[in-house]
């Protein structure tokens, strides 16, 4: 997967918790995901982000939409992230360059109709279910692991790491 060609959504099913969506803009923001959507009216309920430290909201667009497979790309791929049985496990699986992943709710499953429009249904092998906000982050990690020209080294981390921090490995 080439870093350059790619472009990333992640589309939140109803999520519930604010606290969990501003963890998911921050992952947004470090993994350089393009755009955040959600379904569902819950989330609007609660507005503040209470977690986006990096302020993310304001460099990736985050949108509610009535219909989570709606003004795609025609070469994007449908991807739901989900304990389904018959899910390929996540670190089986290929990341597509152009892709929509899409989460389930906190408290519920990913609508069948979205899942059956899916190019492929992904698991993270966990005992136990993860909470919304660090599914996405191993996710998107792992696109990035998976990933060719991925920017990394001295340079990176200085530009990534708290002021504060001006710990070395010597």
């Amino acid at each position: 997967m080439n870093h350059s060609n790619s472009h990333v959504i992640i589309g939140l099913t109803n999520p519930k918790s604010p606290s969990n969506v501003g963890a998911v803009m921050r992952a947004a923001g470090c993994y350089r995901a393009d755009a955040v959507r959600y379904t569902g009216v819950r989330y609007e309920k609660a507005a503040k982000f209470h977690t986006d430290t990096k302020s993310a909201a304001r460099h990736i667009p985050l949108e509610g939409v009535d219909d989570m497979l709606q003004a795609l790309e025609p070469d994007t791929q449908i991807v739901c992230v989900e304990l389904a049985e018959g899910a390929i496990p996540l670190p089986d699986f290929q990341h597509p360059e152009k892709a929509l992943y899409v989460f389930g709710p906190e408290d519920g499953s990913i609508d069948q109709g979205v899942v059956s429009h899916a190019d492929a249904v992904v698991y993270v092998p966990t005992v136990g279910c993860m909470n919304l906000a660090a599914t996405v982050n191993v996710l998107l990690y792992d696109r990035l692991a998976k990933s060719k020209n991925v920017e990394q080294g001295d340079e990176l981390i200085r530009k990534s790491r708290d002021n504060r921090n001006k710990l070395q490995v010597k």
